[in-house]
C-alpha cells in the first residue's frame, strides 16, 4: 500500500501551522523544514509528531526539495503552512494514491482568502497547483521563488479544493510582498533579466487590466479591486528592485 509523506516549509508560522498539520494528521509522515523560526513553530510541529529539520534559508525550491529528500513515503504532498487540506480533499488524495493507474502527479485546485473574503476571480481561482507527486518520479527545481515540481510521467487533476489562508491582513500581505518582490528580483537577475522602461511603465498597467477586467476581478468587489491593484504594484516593485539590484551589482564590480 502506498505511503504518503507531507512536506511543509516554515518560518515563524505558529499562527498557521496547527491548522495545516491538523488537516493532514491522517498522513503516514509529516516532514517540516524550518527556516530558523523564533516563535513556537518547531514546538507545534513536534506536537503533531513531525520530523523537524532546521536549515538556513536557501530559497523555496531548495527548501522543499530538502524536505522531499527526507521523506520516506512513496508519495509526497507539499503544503505551505498557511494551507489546509479539507476532508473531501483528504479522501480524494487517499483514493488517488491508492489507484493512480500510472499517474505520477496531481494538480489540486486552490482557493485563496484575502482580507476575510474568498477570491473567485482575478486569476486566483481555481489556481491549480501541482502538490501531490510520486517521490521517484519528480523533484523541485532550485528556484528561489515561484518554484515548481518537475515530473516525468502523466499528471492528473483532483477536484476538491486546497484552502489557502495567505492574506488575513494588509500587514501580512505587505510582509510577503516585500519578501517576494526581493526574491523575484534576485531570481530575474540570476536569469539575466533587465528592467527596462517598458517593464516599469507598461507591465504594471497590463497586470491591473488583466486581473481586474480580463480575469473578472471586479466580481470580487472591493477585495477584487485591491487584489488587482496590489498585483499591479507587485509587478512595478519587482522590476524597480531588479533595476536597483542591477545598479548595485555593477557598481560593486567597478
Amino acid at each position: 500500500m502506498s505511503r504518503l509523506s507531507v512536506v511543509v516549509i516554515t518560518k515563524d508560522e505558529e499562527s498557521n501551522l496547527g491548522r495545516c498539520l491538523a488537516s493532514v494528521a491522517w498522513a503516514d509522515e509529516i516532514v517540516v523544514v524550518d527556516n530558523q523560526s523564533t516563535d513556537d513553530t518547531r514546538e507545534i510541529a513536534a506536537d503533531f509528531g513531525a520530523r523537524v529539520f532546521c536549515r538556513e534559508w536557501r530559497g523555496f525550491g531548495p527548501a522543499k526539495q530538502e524536505g522531499a529528500g527526507h521523506a520516506t513515503g512513496d508519495w509526497i504532498l507539499s503544503l505551505d503552512a498557511d494551507e489546509e487540506v479539507t476532508v473531501p480533499l483528504a479522501d480524494e488524495i487517499r483514493r488517488a494514491i491508492g489507484d493512480h493507474g500510472g499517474t505520477v502527479g496531481y494538480l489540486i485546485p486552490r482557493r485563496t482568502e484575502f482580507l476575510g473574503r474568498w477570491i473567485y476571480h482575478c486569476g486566483w481561482y481555481p489556481d491549480p497547483v501541482l502538490r501531490l507527486f510520486r517521490k521517484d518520479s519528480g523533484s523541485f527545481n532550485d528556484a528561489v521563488v515561484h518554484e515548481r515540481v518537475e515530473l516525468e510521467g502523466p499528471v492528473g487533476r483532483l477536484k476538491c479544493e486546497l484552502l489557502h489562508y495567505s492574506y488575513p491582513s494588509l500587514e501580512k500581505y505587505f510582509d510577503k510582498f516585500n519578501s517576494y518582490t526581493s526574491l523575484a528580483a534576485e531570481e530575474a537577475y540570476k536569469n539575466g533579466r533587465k528592467a527596462l522602461l517598458l517593464d516599469l511603465a507598461v507591465r504594471p498597467i497590463s497586470a491591473f487590466v488583466k486581473h481586474y477586467f480580463i480575469k473578472l476581478g471586479f466580481l470580487d468587489g472591493v477585495e477584487g479591486f485591491l487584489v488587482s491593484l496590489l498585483s499591479s504594484g507587485y509587478v512595478l516593485v519587482k522590476y524597480a528592485k531588479l533595476r536597483d539590484l542591477t545598479r548595485k551589482r555593477r557598481t560593486a564590480q567597478r
